[in-house]
């Protein structure tokens, strides 16, 4: 098991010393007064960053799954808008067909059948359109992810 030191844990007493200055310095032993070395400053980024790219990448597979649900459900009613029409024109029309065609003749009973479902197939069409507009994709960790080379940089205050 590694001793990995969480980057975002509070800080103890024995990891903060004091020097000349009064200011506390991360990394250095209780007592030792030295400042950390170049290799305890690298592996303490290298741990950091390492951290932030989990992080993000966690977010990125939670964004994923969200949008790619919406997106399923609008395919879905896109799918169901189909079927539905199509069974509804198969078996329904003929009836309906038959009905308005000894009302006033067979060719044009046809024709107003053929419109009554061509609305009901645009309404759900319509709806499923909707849905897959509505769709918005990553934006949280696009947000995030345009933050990270400010924060490499040291200016973490530009994010805001």
């Amino acid at each position: 098991m590694s001793s990995t030191r969480d980057p975002f844990a509070a800080s103890t007493a024995a990891e903060h010393t004091t020097t000349g200055g009064g200011a506390p310095t991360p990394g250095a032993s209780a007592g030792s007064g030295k400042e950390p070395s170049v290799g305890e400053l690298v592996g303490e980024v290298s741990r950091d960053l390492s951290t932030l790219v989990r992080q993000e990448i966690e977010l990125a597979k939670a964004e994923a799954k969200q949008s790619a649900q919406r997106a399923g459900k609008g395919a879905g009613m896109f799918g169901g808008a189909g079927v539905a029409g199509h069974m509804v024109l198969l078996f329904l029309s003929l009836a309906l067909w038959w009905a308005l065609g000894t009302v006033m003749g067979f060719g044009w009973s046809a024709l107003v059948v053929a419109a009554v479902w061509a609305v009901v197939a645009g309404v759900l069409a319509l709806r499923g359109r909707t849905e897959l507009r509505s769709v918005e994709g990553m934006p949280q960790t696009a947000d995030s992810v345009r933050k990270i080379p400010s924060a490499l940089r040291g200016h973490e205050e530009e994010n805001s």
